[in-house]
């Protein structure tokens, strides 16, 4: 099975940072993963995310992962 350079993954992590009013670098800090990796998550760009990373910014956020992260119909 290929990988294809398309996916249907939306990410809602600006979202849920502007309704904490909580930055990317406060998240940053708190899950500590680099602004960088968080940017490329939040942009769509992420090839993978560990569980123990989606676990500790829901934590970070007090979200479920279906909050965070949703499949788009296509």
């Amino acid at each position: 099975m290929g990988e294809s350079a398309e996916h249907r993954i939306e990410v809602h992590l600006d979202e849920l940072l502007a309704a904490r009013g909580m930055t990317l670098v406060e998240l940053s800090a708190i899950v500590g993963v680099t602004v960088a990796n968080l940017s490329i998550l939040k942009n769509g760009h992420a090839r993978a995310v560990r569980f123990s990373t989606l676990t500790a910014i829901c934590d970070a956020l007090d979200c479920t992962p279906g909050e965070l992260l949703t499949v788009t119909k296509g």
